[in-house]
């Protein structure tokens, strides 16, 4: 079977359409990010005022991502979408009536900025979390290169086009191209016809959904691989973009054309990684290439450091933008195929949360480093630790290659009955009695495990596994569910195939069928 191309998903219609207009949209976001800060000086901002201009943009992101993914998976993310979209074209054109009636301020300008900060939260996770939707599962790496692409080329010309814009017409034009840009995702979003969602207990409540989510990333170690490997390259790799400007403008003694330059080779090195990453993930697997990448990238970041040469650092930005999106990319996609639908967005929000927390932690020390010492040394360490890191994680952080089955499946048999069982009622004790060969019972006992991490993903609060003092064969599993609605969704809506598999190995090395009781809280409630 021939794998699929690097644009293989461009090839169906919905995706295609949505990237061609959140290509447009990137570009807008970085042209209003420069036409903003040149705005907040012509306002006579200063200059913490124009620094706030950047953390507008990322609080709001970083305090409601998290709430946001739960969001999404609770309600429909095409709408969801269609709402942060909304938020961020009605904070976009506020800045164009502002700015052309002279009646913006520094305040009204943060405001409207961290209004669509707020658009922006709600959007990642759901924009994230609908890709297994678009195109098909081995299509999906494929889609998280060209998701990669988009960003960084938007990276590379927004900047170029918010300078040329200013210069043409001023700062209030960046604000209304971005404007115009989200009606075109508006637009794709509006159309698409996305299938309705399964739920036959209804929506959860929200805060019920973060804590789930919290929940299933603690109990699976795959997942949380990648959320450890994602921070392990940011907070180190995000020394290169704080410092990138301060190294055109110092060592390499460039002006804003040149910046731009650089800016622009990340970029074509991105695009150029988009065709390159296919083939290396067929030949070497995940594990490998995220390795690879990770050096390449902390050596073209000492090299463009230590060496002060143009002709050096153009050739290095474009493995910059290559190796970036390598991993990243990489990172992203084994995220989507790991997680069940059920649990995608919330789950997906704090690989978010962890990217853009690293990136400003990292930005922060890494300044901070530069301001003590000097740029090359700012870039060289965080290179050299890259390096050892990465080498280190490759061994005891893998990444898997398997094929996981995260398809909607359940071992279990129909929920029993429970006369006036509200459904709030618990919590509820879940045993189950496992009768095992005494010769089985040390490998029974390991592939419990397993179970484990599945009950807790699904929704078990607590759980423990007894083996009777005076009948060594019998084993009691106890589980703890919060409520007797997240019992029913355990039974329902959460179980996977992976889950399935899980079970029936256990199973397989018990006698007979396990006997499951189901206990309510006894004590009645306080009034």
């Amino acid at each position: 079977m021939t794998a699929p191309s690097a644009w293989s998903p461009l090839r169906r219609a919905t995706y295609r359409a949505l990237w061609l207009a959140q290509f447009a949209s990137n570009i807008g976001t970085w042209a209003q990010t420069v036409g903003a800060q040149w705005f907040m000086g012509d306002l006579g901002g200063s200059e913490l005022q124009v620094a706030l201009v950047q953390a507008a943009t990322t609080l709001p992101v970083f305090l409601l991502v998290v709430p946001s993914g739960a969001i999404g998976d609770i309600l429909d993310r095409r709408r969801v979408l269609i709402a942060g979209q909304g938020l961020m074209l009605v904070g976009a054109a506020a800045l164009v009536v502002l700015a052309g009636s002279g009646a913006a301020t520094p305040a009204t300008l943060l405001a409207m900025i961290a209004l669509m900060g707020v658009g922006q939260a709600l959007t990642m996770p759901s924009f994230q979390a609908v890709q297994p939707e678009l195109v098909p599962r081995e299509e999906i790496p494929q889609a998280a290169l060209l998701n990669g692409v988009n960003m960084n080329v938007g990276r590379a010309i927004g900047p170029a086009l918010g300078g040329v814009l200013i210069a043409a017409v001023g700062p209030e034009a960046t604000f209304a191209f971005n404007a115009v840009s989200f009606l075109g995702v508006l637009l794709v979003l509006w159309r698409w016809r996305r299938p309705s969602d399964h739920r036959p207990l209804g929506a959860e409540h929200v805060t019920t959904a973060v804590r789930t989510g919290a929940r299933y990333v603690r109990s699976s170690p795959l997942f949380a691989r990648v959320l450890a490997r994602c921070v392990l390259f940011v907070v180190f790799g995000s020394g290169l973009w704080a410092l990138l400007p301060a190294l055109a403008r110092g060592p390499l003694g460039l002006d804003a054309g040149g910046y731009g330059v650089l800016l622009g080779c990340v970029g074509l090195g991105a695009i150029g990684g988009a065709f390159a990453v296919p083939r290396l993930l067929r030949r070497i697997g995940k594990n490998p290439l995220v390795t690879l990448a990770t050096c390449a990238y902390a050596a073209a970041t000492a090299l463009a450091g230590l060496t002060g040469v143009v002709a050096v650092a153009v050739p290095a930005m474009f493995v910059v933008g290559a190796a970036w999106i390598a991993v990243l990319s990489t990172l992203n996609a084994t995220a989507q195929v790991l997680l069940p639908a059920w649990t995608r967005a919330r789950a997906l929000a704090y690989y978010q949360l962890m990217l853009m927390g690293g990136q400003a932690f990292g930005a922060v020390v890494w300044g901070a480093l530069a301001s003590a010492l000097d740029v090359r040394a700012a870039l060289l360490a965080p290179a050299v630790a890259m390096v050892l890191v990465a080498l280190v994680a490759a061994r005891r952080l893998p990444l898997t290659d398997r094929v996981l089955d995260t398809s909607p499946a359940s071992l279990w048999d129909a929920p029993p009955e429970v006369a006036d069982a509200d459904a709030d009622a618990g919590p509820v004790l879940v045993t189950v009695r496992w009768r095992v060969a005494g010769e089985r019972a040390a490998e029974f006992a390991e592939a419990m495990r397993k179970v484990e991490r599945s009950r807790r993903r699904t929704g078990a609060t607590l759980w423990g596994l007894f083996r009777d003092s005076e009948d060594p064969g019998l084993f009691l599993e106890t589980f703890t569910v919060a409520t007797w609605q997240e019992h029913l969704r355990q039974h329902l809506e959460r179980g996977t195939g992976v889950d399935v598999e899980v079970e029936r190995a256990a199973r397989a090395l018990a006698e007979g069928e396990p006997v499951v009781r189901h206990l309510l809280w006894a004590r009645p409630p306080r009034p």
